[in-house]
């Protein structure tokens, strides 16, 4: 039964297109649910049951308010879309505090010491997380087709909720990029020659446009190192580049640089935010180019950033001196 269940919930990810990350974290809610059930058959499953579970995440588990969200949109999805169940009585359920995160930000003369410390290709990554406010996934994913130079902007395709949304270009790594671009034009070349299977496309469009994957510009911005074989197919394709690569070497940067700060890939984009407000760009315009579906999301950088007023901010205390 649960293998169905398993089974069924990839579909209903794909139909949706949602992101195999999506499913992923789906899946690892639904097999921890499952386990805390004792493999009990998914048709005597009620929602007491997921009551119990978020319970025993919050008090036992001690989650954050986040990671317990994330399980009960995963148990909702199953419920709904999978076991075409209710999913309604969670009046009483604990649930984890909700404690208000205040992003980590670097100032520019920590990001620039930490890219003394990054060797290519990830000084050129983190200066676009910085410089673009990209996501990792987000900038990893970047085509060649994605840059358009004449307009100095940055497509970036099936964000976070699949939105798309577009960013400038820094001038700064114009000549980076280009140079980057003619690295991967020569890798592409040598691929050719090899007889490669073509790069990894998205959704249904592989079989729409089978030609497409060998196609330059729908290479990979930052493209793996190596070649992957297909398992089922043995064919050998390009994947772009490790997202566990850029984070060690993030790591690493951030570590040689006497940062005492926890920075992450994210953190970048945390600063790139930030920046913008304390150089008194419009919340709203952030917005759009953070894609962020929600100002509420882009108002916490306000917590980020010191307010500016006329005169500076004082305790009463100070008042006439």
């Amino acid at each position: 039964m649960w293998v169905k269940i398993y089974n069924d919930l990839d579909t209903a990810i794909k139909v949706r297109h949602y992101s195999p990350k999506t499913y992923k974290s789906y899946a690892g809610w639904v097999r921890q649910f499952q386990h805390f059930t004792h493999d009990k058959a998914p048709d005597l499953l009620t929602i007491d049951y997921v009551k119990s579970f978020l319970t025993h995440l919050a008090v036992k588990r001690k989650v954050s308010s986040s990671t317990q969200n994330q399980a009960f949109n995963s148990l909702l999805f199953l419920f709904r879309h999978i076991l075409n169940r209710d999913f309604k009585g969670f009046e009483g359920v604990v649930r984890a505090k909700q404690r208000r995160y205040i992003p980590v930000v670097l100032s520019r003369e920590e990001i620039d010491s930490i890219l003394e410390h990054l060797s290519y290709p990830y000084d050129l990554v983190v200066k676009l997380l910085y410089g673009c406010g990209l996501r990792l996934f987000e900038c990893l994913q970047l085509r060649i087709n994605h840059l358009n130079f004449d307009a100095m902007i940055l497509t970036v395709h099936d964000g976070k909720g699949q939105k798309d949304r577009t960013v400038p270009v820094p001038a700064l790594i114009l000549d980076e990029l280009k140079e980057q671009i003619d690295r991967v034009y020569k890798i592409h070349e040598d691929d050719l020659k090899s007889g490669y299977n073509g790069t990894f496309m998205f959704g249904a469009f592989e079989k729409k446009s089978p030609n497409a994957s060998k196609e330059f510009i729908w290479q990979w911005l930052f493209p793996a190192k190596s070649l992957t074989v297909v398992p089922e197919t043995y064919e050998r394709k390009r994947y772009h580049l490790h997202p566990s690569h850029v984070q060690k070497a993030i790591k690493k940067g951030v570590y040689k640089a006497k940062i005492t700060k926890r920075a992450t890939a994210h953190t970048f984009r945390h600063s790139f935010a930030s920046h913008l407000l304390q150089a008194n760009y419009d919340i709203r315009t952030i917005q759009e180019l953070l894609g962020h579906s929600d100002l509420k999301t882009t108002m916490i950088y306000t917590h980020t950033v010191k307010s500016r007023t006329i005169k500076d901010a004082q305790s009463p205390l100070d008042f006439g001196r």
